[in-house]
């Protein structure tokens, strides 16, 4: 075969042999880049903890609850033993719910017992006020991957999974007491009550404008819009007060909600919450109904086979008690003299972006000034936290408990610790990310970027690694992170991470200019698996565009800089293979574009690529000067 040229492909280019060796594991959609670093450390934890739970040796009690937890959900001949009990004693619960009334006392019993709700209510950051809570509303969730399913074009795609899905339904209902009758009509009132809401609730592209959730409204107005519901006292219940103002996070439903939830079809709401509740608890139940429950999310996503036992107590493990095992990791696997190198490049990238925004075209002064004082603001959180968050205190349990007794215990713990929050100031110092996890992030709300200890590793960083590959690896995504505090989202938002609009007119239009541009550069490409939506996309390509111009920036102060090994080590951190399915799924769900466009679209817009391989009008990595963006 034919190699292909560096030129044409950087992606193939770089990870051809190693695509060629990739083999996707049978319950995993994905294989290689993240997930080689994620499978990784998931190896060494399971390791980790199946040794502790031999000696009985823990370094502190969290972390010997997350070892307990992990030997619950691997006695499979308890689970066994429990059955369907556990569940179905929990949504015998919706068989109180008679009228609007019941249904507004019984409310708060429902949300702690996790069944699913016309509406939740939920406390998050105000994000008009960073140091204040606010209480915000929202929609239900739906049966498909995703409300833009249930469009008009997407009708065939539509029928086809819902057919999947009910198929799974149909074999778990019958593992309940219900009878083959009412089996039948609980599952015909389900997809009759999903149908309403897949054409109110927000897609997945609205809700990638994360600034238009917040919508607050008067108490009184919301109130009108819920009627028959009471309210006021589901809030009285929730909250021990009425709050004055709510914020709404999808408008068109709640402006729609009286179709929604009526006392005409209040049994249909109730067969709605039973199938959904039943249907999420599958994973706490037997091994056979966690294998059922899986089947859904394995075949639209392409995978052959359920997460294997020990993996699965792993992951349930280590993601309820994330914070403490994360700590552990990077006290143990991350050192002092990687994270004060990291933290170094870090403060190099931030003082290189506040000279590219003073020397940018798109801001006025005034703006350039409030910009650059975001960047001095901005909280770098790297490694691991220095403390471990008050709910872990309460995150116990007894293991003589079925399994799903014990996730919803720990769930309840959650739910009551959030309802809490409502009156108390907001905890800049608390982490998004455990130390564990393979990821970073960036926190409008409180303007800081994360990076685990676990992404901190080849071939994003290591000590090992020269520094034109680390600039091309962590520093990208470092710098792409802190792009993010002036994508088409963070722009919004002020140094302490409130809506603010800090802009003129002037540079609204001119940085629209170019939003519009990073729209256009992607919208509408061909993959094998579909096609590219640009605006659901934009704000991660922009970050992308951002972190890449800052560190080739860096570079050019760079002594002995390898502009080669920035490039290869920029495609080599994107490499992955994934199954078509699964590709084809995170076009309509996923806001970060396909990795192959991730690693080849925003060299072309820098003189850099082009310099360092000879690119030429006739290569297919080539663009017109005249279509090439930098933002910052």
């Amino acid at each position: 075969m034919e190699k292909v040229r560096i030129q044409d492909d950087l992606f193939t280019y770089v990870n051809q042999e190693t695509l060629d060796k990739l083999v996707i594991p049978d319950d995993k959609p994905t294989a290689g880049g993240f997930q080689v670093l994620a499978d990784d450390v998931e190896k060494l934890m399971i390791g980790e903890f199946n040794q502790m739970c031999k000696t009985k040796n823990y370094p502190n009690a969290y972390v010997e609850n997350a070892c307990k937890l992990f030997k619950v959900v691997k006695n499979v001949k308890k689970r066994d033993a429990d059955g369907i009990t556990p569940a179905l004693k929990n949504v015998a619960i919706i068989d109180k719910i008679v009228d609007m009334k019941s249904f507004s006392k019984l409310y708060k019993k429902l949300k702690l017992q996790r069944i699913p709700l016309p509406f939740r209510i939920s406390v998050d950051t105000d994000m008009k006020n960073s140091k204040a809570h606010c209480v915000s509303i929202q929609g239900p969730s739906v049966i498909l991957p995703d409300a833009s399913y249930y469009k008009e074009e997407m009708a065939q795609q539509k029928e086809m999974i819902l057919g999947i899905w009910t198929n799974v339904a149909k074999m778990i209902l019958a593992k309940t007491d219900l009878t083959p009758e009412d089996q039948a009509k609980y599952l015909e009132d389900t997809l009759k009550f999903d149908a309403v809401l897949g054409g109110l609730v927000k897609t997945s592209e609205e809700w990638s404008e994360y600034i238009k959730a917040y919508n607050p409204m008067k108490v009184s107005k919301v109130a009108s819009l819920l009627k028959p519901v009471n309210f006021r006292k589901v809030l009285k219940d929730l909250f021990g007060f009425i709050p004055e103002t709510i914020i709404v996070s999808e408008p068109r439903f709640f402006k729609a909600f009286k179709e929604v939830f009526t006392e005409e079809n209040l049994e249909v709401y109730k067969h709605w919450a039973y199938v959904n509740a039943i249907i999420s608890s599958c994973s706490y139940l037997t091994e056979e109904l966690r294998d059922l429950g899986s089947v859904y999310y394995r075949t639209i996503a392409g995978i052959k086979a359920n997460t294997p036992l020990e993996k699965f107590a792993y992951q349930l493990a280590s993601g309820t008690y994330s914070e403490p095992v994360g700590l552990y990791y990077g006290e143990k696997y991350f050192g002092e003299e990687a994270k004060k190198d990291i933290t170094e490049i870090v403060y190099q990238i931030i003082d290189t972006y506040k000279t590219r925004i003073q020397n940018n075209d798109i801001l006025e002064q005034a703006t350039k000034d409030k910009a650059i004082l975001k960047l001095s603001k901005m909280g770098v959180k790297m490694g691991y936290p220095d403390k471990v968050q008050p709910i872990y205190d309460k995150l116990v349990f007894s293991d003589r408990k079925s399994l799903f007794d014990i996730m919803l215990t720990l769930s309840q713990a959650r739910i009551l610790e959030n309802l809490a929050k409502v009156t108390e100031p907001t905890d800049p110092t608390k982490w998004q990310m455990p130390g564990h996890m393979v990821n970073a992030c960036y926190d409008p709300s409180v303007n800081d970027i994360t990076f685990p200890a676990a992404i901190l590793q080849p071939p994003f960083y290591s000590l090992k690694q020269t520094r034109s590959e680390n600039l091309g690896g962590i520093g990208a995504v470092i710098g792409h992170e802190i792009s993010h505090a002036f994508d088409s989202n963070g722009a919004k938002c002020d140094e302490n991470g409130n809506i603010n609009n800090w802009w003129t007119k002037g540079d609204q239009r001119r940085f629209q200019t170019k939003v519009n541009a990073m729209v256009k550069q992607f919208d509408g490409i061909e993959l094998p698996w579909g096609k590219v939506n640009g605006k659901f996309i934009v704000s991660e390509n922009m970050a992308d565009n951002g972190g890449m111009a800052v560190t080739l920036d860096i570079m050019s102060r760079t002594p002995n800089a390898s502009y080669e090994e920035y490039f290869t080590n920029w495609a080599k951190v994107w490499c992955v293979k994934a199954k078509p399915e699964y590709q084809q799924l995170l076009l309509n769900l996923d806001v970060h574009g396909p990795n192959i466009l991730r690693t080849n679209m925003p060299p072309r817009n820098f003189p850099e690529w082009y310099e360092t391989f000879k690119v030429k009008k006739t290569d297919k990595m080539y663009i017109a000067p005249s279509k090439r963006i930098v933002i910052w």
